[in-house]
Order: structure tokens, then sequence, then C-alpha cells
């Protein structure tokens, strides 16, 4: 006998990506930022450990808002912070999907949409990419409550253009979630589509660009009337004084965030083209991480494990589509050059990889 609903039961759970707790390693995997934060956020945090800890924090985080509204060129009563963008993700599927109810996104993609869709007992619509990562036709769903677009979108690093998205927010039922974790990265971005279309949500996160994973804090942006319905459904306390002061002073260092993805894009660049001489496929990245195919016959299972063994992490994903690919987080110039030469020596002395493993492209 379980205690729990009959969807809890059959769900698998979203499985995050490892942190390992011995040892030292090239973490590769997760996608957080190689470069340390501002120093204004240390400033910050190390100022706001007083004796206001024992109060609670705004419950609407207005100053985080604030500063949020004011770099991304939008109204304050359009922004809304959350316990990172996993959260208001939780906060939007919670305020639209009930039992039953649609929930759209595209696959591969961020898993946690289906996890989300499942915990509501909806209904998951997984629409498969086109082989190059572009939307299908079939992607429009009647009667969805909502749609997931990660764009960029994780784990491909690949974009749909601002324009292909207002025209699907013109043509859905519901509403259309544009998730942007990694959109300082990108050549284009679709906050200003908000002031056009009243379903949209756009959602940004501080973990990659601003180095502030360890914080969890993320906003979303839409018009009010939905910031306004969201409000009623998060945690009365859902992002803490720490948080909030840590995020006012990040986004005040624009130079220096735009600094460190400068970095990124240079290295991102360097290793997709040190990737393809060694003979792998690498989808175009606008993220802070790069999709990599094995050439065939060589596991990417197998690659992965071996680079765990010589403590280098990157994330492998046992799932269809994705089980020949490796998604190689962008590092310091000096961790993916150790990389790099880990990888060149194992294709080099590797073995004629067993069947189960093969690749299936």
């Amino acid at each position: 006998m379980s205690y729990f609903r009959d969807n809890i039961d059959r769900m698998s759970g979203y499985t995050p990506g490892e942190q390992p707790k011995d040892g030292i390693y090239i973490k590769l995997n997760t996608n957080e930022n190689p470069y340390p934060p501002s120093q204004k956020v240390m400033l910050a945090i190390r100022e706001a450990v007083n004796d206001n800890l024992r109060l609670y924090p705004d419950p609407i985080a207005t100053a985080a808002r604030v500063k949020a509204a004011e770099t991304l060129g939008t109204k304050p009563e359009w922004v809304m912070a959350g316990n990172g963008s996993d959260d208001l993700l939780s906060i939007i599927i919670r305020s639209f999907a009930g039992q039953g109810d649609k929930v759209v996104f595209p696959y591969p993609s961020y898993m946690l949409y289906k996890t989300l869709a499942e915990l509501q007992d909806g209904t998951a619509c997984a629409v498969e990419f086109n082989e190059d990562y572009s939307l299908s036709g079939d992607f429009i769903v009647p009667g969805a409550k909502v749609t997931f677009i990660a764009n960029p979108n994780s784990p491909s690093g690949t974009m749909i253009s601002s324009g292909e998205i207002s025209e699907i927010a013109s043509a859905i039922d519901g509403v259309l979630v544009i998730d942007e974790a990694y959109a300082d990265f990108a050549e284009d971005n679709c906050v200003r589509l908000v002031e056009k279309h009243d379903n949209i949500i756009v959602l940004r996160t501080l973990s990659k660009s601003y180095s502030l994973a360890g914080i969890r804090l993320g906003f979303c942006i839409a018009q009010e009337p939905l910031i306004q319905g969201m409000m009623k459904v998060k945690d009365s306390y859902n992002v803490d004084r720490l948080s909030i002061a840590a995020v006012v002073a990040a986004l005040d260092d624009q130079k220096g965030m735009r600094s460190h993805v400068e970095k990124i894009k240079e290295t991102r660049q360097h290793l997709t083209k040190s990737l393809e001489d060694m003979g792998f496929f690498v989808h175009p990245s606008q993220t802070n991480f790069v999709l990599a195919r094995c050439a065939k016959g060589v596991s990417a299972r197998h690659l992965y494990l071996t680079l765990k063994s010589r403590k280098i992490l990157v994330r492998y994903f046992d799932l269809r589509r994705l089980d020949d690919c490796l998604r190689i987080t962008i590092g310091t110039r000096e961790e993916i050059d150790t990389l790099l030469k880990t990888l060149k020596e194992l294709l080099e002395t590797r073995k004629p990889a067993k069947t189960r493993d093969a690749c299936c492209h």
C-alpha cells in the first residue's frame, strides 16, 4: 500500500547533474560558471549578515524586482522573483495546469518540464525536435494550458528565433513559457515580446552568467495580470534576505558579468573546433555548454565513465537521441585543454565499442 497519489507513484522524478562530495574534479557537467561572482556580491552578502536575519525577508523581493526591471528594460510590476528559476517553473505549472491538462514541451529538452507536468497529474506532451533542433509543425498542441520552450535549448544549446517564438505565442491557447536560463550567452532574447503578447512568460536565472548557482534566485517577466495571479501561488517568503542582497549587487555589475561571458564564448569556440577536429559533431551552441555527438563506433557512455575515472565530469544522458552524445560545460581555458588532451588520448587508444554502447547515429 502506498500513501502517495497515483501519479507520484508512477513518475520517476527529475535527476539533477552529479555534485561530487569526494575528491577534486574538473567539473564540466552542470553548466556552472567557472569564474567567481562579482566582488560586489561578496561585499553585499557580508553587509547583509546582521541582526536583521531574525526578520522575515520582503515577501515580494521588491529591491530585486526593481533592479531586474532596470536591467532588463521593463517594469517592476512585470517582474516576479523566485528561489531559482525552477521555483518559478513550479509556480507556473501550479498556476495554469491541473489534472489532465496538456503541458507541451519539445524533446530532447530540459526534463524538469515533464516532471512538473506529472506532479500536477497533467498530460505531458513531448513533441520531437527536428534533427537540427528546429521545432516541428506539430509543436502547437490545441488546448494546451502551458507550453515550455527552453531558448537557448538544453541540452542542445541551439536557438529558436524570436520571430518564430512570437508566431507560436499568437497561435497557442495557453501560456508560453520561454526559459532563457542561457540568454546572456546568446545573440538574441525574447524579453521584448512580453509587451506584445499577454500570454508570454520569460524566465531568467543568475545561476549561469552571473556565477550565482549557489544563491538560488531567478526572475520571470510577464504582463502584470499574470504576475499578480502567480503571486497567489508562490510560497509566502520564497526568496531570502541574503539572496536579495546578492542579486541586486550582481545585477549592478554588468561589466563584470559581460567580461566572464565573453571569455566563455571564446572558450566555447575553441572547444567546438577542437572537438570537430577529433571527429565529433557539435551542435551550434548559444550557451555555456556544447552538445557533442560521438563519431560512429565511439561509445559516449564509455567516454563519460572513463573521463569520470580521471576526475573529469561531463554530462551523459542515457536517453533516446542523446545516448551517443556528451554535454560539456565551458570551463576555464585550462580545464577545457585538459579535457581535450584526455579525450584525444582516449580516442587514440580506444578499443571497438560494444554493441550495446554503440552510437545510434
